[in-house]
């Protein structure tokens, strides 16, 4: 193991360096993030699975980094031009960029101006002139002219070449170049000619400049998504342009002999000058242009995908209705609303389309016939998709007299027409069209929204960010790894849960998803955790892995039903032997659990952190980790964004949160924008710290273009 990358991830994540050695040794040995953070705090000191997943990414990319060491030292000694200096710098080199700036000069090249330059033999004399050998540059140049070479000023010119080519691979001149774009790099960007009108979204950027450095994320973006499209150009220079040259010519010009008659063309000075010149034009801006433009890319990549992480965590977790008897609602208005009833298992009872809007206008139909479905079914709760035609059906359903109490939720069903026409959604319903299995979706993702939404690419979820022009690698690595990390969380009922929704559970993946799925069917449910075990292909380390995540109701175990891993099972037991009761006595009751001290349990391998875990599981065995589910209403006398005045203060759902501020939901067609000026009496820097996805809030109208179909809002708080 790395001492050094060890010590380089503590610092940066500002953790000991024990946390992080103990971390990568359980990752090095299979364990899983969920595990870590969960069933692994002593060895860790308590990270979370934030603090384990940095620690895997950085240490992967310094992984990376070793690998690539291993080829350019391997590359180099091929060549027979390494020298232990050269290796010193490489093996303590911990910077991609800069190891790729030492590698430079030796890596394998296309036919350049330099080479070809070289193959005419003229590299002796841009030495001599780098080394200003002469005082006169034109009569020495005569001495390479031939066959290959016409004259003593075509000589100088390939000379130059070759000099140009020698400072844009100096390693030490490159970073401190890249220095300077980096804190004072400017964006400039200027519409192309005739793209005025194509590209209008874009305007803000037709004659934009200014400061990489303090470039908002989004921003970035958006001018570089503008650029691939043709829109406006983009280029990236230094404050002031004459800084790198001035560098190139301190690094390069150290003969005082070179600072005199720069403007004799006989001088080798002057032949420098030229040289330094055309490296920093021709071959060191463009490189580092497009490297520090690339550079902080992926660091608005990055913060994107932080915020997406956070919307996808929020809307994962947000609250389950839980087991009911559900009528499902997908509206339209042409085609009719297709209704779904769903038992409490969400399985499939009935289907069935009605038509209460326009053009049919069948209202009084179908008002009968979801009163004679609710009382057939015994509905307890109706959702209702919140897309097309999904306020209007919401005001009729409410005209409805139920012969019984029914609860009626606006259901957010972005994705759901993604589910429908998936091989997932095939596969389970394939007598029923995609409007039926959307509606499905809808009533499904009401009960238990975590269940429902994994099955769905979270791309598809209408809560990311410039979601197309980020990494898309990074993006779905990221992603999965949140969907991973909120299934945990929660846990998942082994013998309910779909082959899909196990994928996600730690140690296990889509093969043993599937065979556990498989073995169910031809084996009912699971009695207890320890069944797992005969699964096909699932050994002892997959199931050291996933058991603490999993759950059954119904074993004849209690702790098969908590958050309490297997291995733990003896210490309760022996909790429970020393207040001589039985495990389901100490759980049901809290006054027995009040008698324990957990100092007696501690021991080299169990500290309090597991202890305390262990208790708070005994305290509520199979509790749901999410909040309730709450009703919201919105305001009522609006139906369009032609209703909206000025002023009006009106209920809202967050929809989706940005770096530049967050949307709502008030119940029309458009979803408004509260701008993170607009957020808070003080300055706020992160939304996310003011407001998150599916969060109930209060917002006024600030201004209303109805033309271009936009909304602004201002959050209230009390």
């Amino acid at each position: 193991m790395n001492k050094k990358h060890i010590e380089l991830i503590a610092l940066e994540l500002h953790i000991k360096e024990w946390q992080v050695e103990h971390t990568v040794t359980l990752l090095e040995d299979g364990a899983t993030i969920p595990f870590v953070s969960r069933y692994r705090k002593e060895a860790t000191g308590s990270l979370d699975e934030v603090q384990v997943a940095a620690i895997h990414m950085l240490w992967e990319s310094y992984k990376a980094l070793d690998k690539r060491k291993e080829a350019i030292i391997r590359s180099i000694e091929e060549q027979e031009k390494m020298t232990s200096e050269l290796r010193t710098a490489i093996e303590n080199c911990w910077q991609m960029n800069r190891l790729e700036d030492l590698y430079l000069p030796y890596k394998p090249k296309r036919k350049t101006r330099a080479s070809v330059a070289r193959s005419k033999g003229l590299e002796p004399l841009a030495l001599a002139i780098m080394e200003n050998v002469t005082e006169d540059c034109l009569q020495l140049a005569k001495e390479y002219t031939g066959e290959e070479v016409a004259s003593a000023e075509e000589a100088l010119a390939g000379a130059r070449d070759i000099i140009a080519e020698i400072a844009s691979e100096h390693a030490e001149l490159r970073q401190q170049i890249r220095e300077v774009y980096q804190k004072e790099g400017t964006v400039m960007a200027k519409v192309q000619k005739g793209k005025e009108e194509e590209g209008d979204k874009y305007r803000n950027y037709f004659d934009h400049t200014e400061t990489l450095r303090t470039m908002a994320p989004h921003r970035l973006l958006a001018l570089l998504r503008a650029h691939k499209e043709g829109i406006v150009s983009v280029v990236l220079k230094p404050r002031q342009e004459q800084t790198p040259q001035t560098l190139a010519e301190k690094t390069f010009l150290r003969n005082d002999r070179h600072n005199a008659y720069n403007q004799d063309a006989s001088h080798a000075s002057w032949h420098m000058k030229e040289a330094l010149a055309d490296a920093y034009r021709r071959l060191i801006h463009p490189s580092i242009e497009n490297e520090v433009l690339n550079e902080y890319k992926d660091k608005a990549d990055r913060e994107s995908i932080k915020v997406f992480q956070e919307n996808l965590r929020q809307l994962l977790l947000a609250p389950p209705l839980g087991q009911k008897r559900v009528l499902a609602i997908d509206p339209g208005f042409r085609t009719g609303c297709k209704v779904v009833c769903l038992s409490e298992q969400g399985d499939l009872l009935h289907n069935d389309t009605i038509y209460p809007h326009p053009p049919r206008n069948e209202r009084s139909q179908a008002m009968r016939k979801i009163t004679q479905l609710t009382e057939a079914y015994k509905i307890q709760v109706i959702a209702v998709g919140s897309g097309t035609a999904g306020r209007e059906t919401e005001q009729f359903l409410k005209k409805i007299a139920f012969p019984h109490k029914v609860q009626i939720y606006s259901v957010n069903e972005e994705g759901a027409s993604v589910y429908s026409a998936s091989k997932e959604a095939r596969e389970e319903f394939p007598d029923y069209d995609v409007t039926v299995r959307g509606a499905v979706s809808i009533g499904r993702r009401l009960m238990d929204p975590l269940a429902e939404l994994v099955k769905i690419d979270p791309k598809s979820l209408g809560v990311g960010q410039y979601q197309h022009d980020v990494n898309q690698t990074l993006l779905k690595e990221s992603l999965d790894q949140t969907v991973s990390l909120c299934v945990n969380h929660v846990g998942v009922n082994l013998n309910t849960a779909s082959q899909k929704l196990l994928t996600y559970v730690s140690g296990l993946g889509p093969r043993l998803a599937q065979n556990i799925v498989e073995y169910r069917k031809e084996n009912g449910p699971f009695p207890g955790r320890e069944a797992l075990k005969k699964v096909p292909r699932l050994g002892e380390k997959a199931f050291e892995q996933c058991a603490g995540f999993l759950r059954i109701p119904d074993a004849s175990n209690i702790l098969d039903n908590t958050g309490v891993h297997p291995e733990r099972y003896s210490l309760v037991g022996q909790m429970a032997k020393d207040l001589e009761v039985t495990v389901n006595e100490l759980v049901d009751s809290e006054l027995l659990r009040k008698k324990i001290n957990l100092k007696n349990y501690v021991t080299e391998d169990v500290g309090m952190p597991t202890l305390q875990d262990i208790m708070a599981e005994l305290d509520k065995p199979g509790r749901d980790p999410r909040a309730f589910i709450k009703v919201w209403e919105f305001d009522q006398s609006i139906s369009s964004i032609e209703d909206l005045k000025e002023g009006m203060i009106l209920p809202g759902i967050i929809s989706n949160v940005t770096h530049f501020g967050a949307f709502v939901n008030i119940g029309i067609k458009q979803d408004g924008l509260i701008h993170v000026s607009q957020m808070g009496r003080k300055y706020v820097h992160n939304p996310l710290d003011v407001v998150k996805v599916h969060e109930h809030v209060m917002v006024k109208v600030l201004k209303v273009d109805t033309e271009r179909g936009r909304i602004q809002l201002r959050l209230e708080r009390d």
